[in-house]
């Protein structure tokens, strides 16, 4: 399903009306290419274009269509028409001038082999006559020399004033068919479904955060354990994946993954891509807003209200929302790629889903917080000291296949989320959202529920949960600290917030009896007989205090302790109107 998905969205991309968005063609592949070397028609070297754009160690290259690269470890192998300095020019530079001679001759081979009809191409003959004529060496007085003899960049050839590389000129591109590896093995394809010649060896996924810089395979086989069948001399008969289609699906996934795609996120320790079975940019593109990290949050917040109106509109219902949309979640395996998770369902199930998520994750919030905060920022508000590196491998994963799926969120969220509130005794509004959402989709599953009701966005004078109530009842006391003494440097959260949360009867007598020494302190009697109400109306839904509270309880506990310091600082206060109600 993954490769089928992957090869249909190659196919749609190869014949994109825009040009500039169009995947190569069967042969071809993207890359960038540092430098050009630009030759007369007789060959002679007339020039060395620097194709990168940037500053310093930031320089770009610009990216060229060529001929599709080889897979090299430490074997001597050749790309036609375009490689390093040392393969395309014969230079030394890395002190190896015996292996050099080898690279080279092997570069010239490659274009030895190609078809007679290419070899007469004006750009193949201009090759030739730079080769031998020995232009290298015209070449060392150009001022961009001595960054490709140290470097050993990527280098190419074009004629003067051609706008194709040589790589890319029409007779060249003809010839490549046949260079396709004679003796392939044919058999049925499993993402076509036709006999072909089968592909041995799939080209490497680049782009995956975390794996090798050469990039990785999805389907591979390099030990007879993976092997059956007695398939061993060539491996990719284990899994016959013709060589067209194994070009289109690595051709699309290396796109998707390309460090300038506009359809990746970086979810935990998961690359994940995502494209829709029809064109659909306003879905594609918004999905990364809704998910990832972006330089303007004010512009992805309209990107993802948009979205969101787009869905209440009913915009994805119908034609456009019975398409499928697909995500994908790569993840690093030494040489491979693992398939972290994998979601395919209709448009307008993603959309609806993607509104439930924020409809659970909406929580009361101040002006600096963000309406609809990404999944990198909850999660690492979760982690040990806020680092992306602290964040449990699987756990983005997992929350995201639990978004798309509507299913409930891993409890490992939930533990992070309450582990850091009790270990920074700080309810933040990252982990009081994420504390809200875990609660409230574990409670919409719950076979048995319990008397506890879902958690609001705002305090709930009405939730009379034990844990949802003591955390209101810490809040009230902090507050009343804080009047009492303004500007202390911590108040009772500092010393007794993990403890409150966790043990109530532990230190609830204690805080109870510290609160008459703070209340007789306040100078505004009005205020302090307030406040007395208010410790009133929460503790009249309490008949104990409990000896231990489980995980789910000290989730609540945090979200009544947040709740209940949000409204304090909100105007008007919804407690203390409540309790001046009752005075009255």
């Amino acid at each position: 399903m993954i490769l089928q998905a992957l090869y249909d969205y190659y196919q749609r991309k190869a014949v994109d009306p825009d040009k500039a968005r169009r995947l190569p063609a069967f042969g071809l592949e993207d890359r960038e290419i540092p430098f050009i070397i630009e030759l007369s028609a007789e060959g002679r070297p007339l020039g060395i274009i620097d194709t990168r754009q940037g500053d310093g160690k930031k320089k770009l290259a610009r990216r060229y269509q060529v001929p599709k690269g080889v897979k090299r470890a430490v074997n001597i192998s050749a790309n036609l028409l375009w490689d390093t300095a040392e393969y395309a020019l014969g230079v030394d530079t890395r002190g190896k001038p015996a292996r050099v001679v080898e690279q080279h001759a092997a570069f010239r081979q490659r274009i030895a082999e190609l078809p007679e009809a290419a070899r007469q191409d004006a750009g193949i003959q201009a090759l030739e006559g730079f080769y031998a004529n020995h232009g290298q060496a015209s070449l060392a007085t150009d001022p961009a020399w001595s960054e490709i003899v140290e470097g050993n960049p990527v280098v190419t050839f074009r004629l003067h004033n051609d706008g194709d590389l040589i790589c890319q000129r029409p007779a060249v591109v003809a010839g490549l068919g046949a260079l396709v590896e004679s003796g392939a093995t044919q058999g049925f394809c499993l993402v076509t479904g036709q006999e072909t010649s089968i592909e041995r060896l799939h080209a490497a996924v680049k782009g995956v955060w975390g794996a090798q810089t050469a990039g990785a395979n999805i389907v591979s086989f390099n030990a007879r354990a993976y092997e059956s069948y007695g398939k061993t001399e060539r491996q990719g008969e284990n899994a016959p994946v013709g060589e067209f289609a194994a070009f289109a699906y690595t051709t699309a996934l290396n796109h998707l993954l390309d460090r300038n795609s506009r359809q990746r996120i970086q979810v935990g320790d998961a690359s994940t891509v995502f494209w829709a079975q029809k064109d659909d940019a306003e879905i594609e593109e918004g999905f990364a807003a809704i998910f990832g990290e972006r330089d303007d949050p004010d512009a992805r917040a309209e990107q993802v209200r948009a979205l969101l109106g787009a869905v209440q509109s009913g915009q994805f219902d119908g034609g456009r929302g019975d398409k499928l949309f697909y995500v994908l979640g790569l993840a690093p395996n030494a040489a491979r790629v693992s398939v972290r998770f994998w979601h395919a369902a209709p448009l307008h199930e993603i959309a609806r889903q993607i509104r439930q998520w924020f409809a659970d994750l909406k929580v009361a919030r101040s002006a600096k917080d963000p309406e609809f905060p990404s999944l990198f920022r909850l999660l690492a508000a979760c982690a040990q000291q806020g680092k992306a590196d602290n964040i449990p491998p699987n756990l983005g994963g997992d929350i995201m296949r639990a978004i798309l799926s509507g299913s409930p969120f891993p409890a490992t969220w939930l533990n992070a989320a309450v582990l850091r509130c009790r270990a920074e005794q700080n309810v933040t509004y990252l982990r009081a959202a994420a504390i809200k959402a875990s609660l409230n989709r574990l409670q919409r599953f719950q076979l048995n529920q319990s008397l506890d009701k879902e958690l609001s966005e705002m305090l709930d004078l009405e939730n009379n949960s034990p844990a949802y109530r003591l955390g209101r009842l810490f809040a009230a006391l902090e507050k009343i600290q804080e009047e009492a003494s303004p500007g202390l440097n911590a108040t009772i959260r500092e010393r007794y917030y993990g403890a409150a949360s966790s043990t109530p009867v532990a230190v609830f007598t204690t805080l109870l009896r510290l609160k008459n020494h703070h209340l007789a302190k306040l100078s505004n009697r009005g205020r302090a007989v307030n406040f007395e109400r208010l410790l009133g109306e929460i503790m009249g839904g309490l008949d104990d205090f409990p000896k231990h509270l489980s995980l789910p309880e000290q989730g609540r506990f945090a979200l009544g302790y947040y709740h209940q310091r949000q409204d304090f600082f909100s105007t008007p206060s919804k407690s203390m109107q409540s309790t001046q109600g009752e005075s009255k």
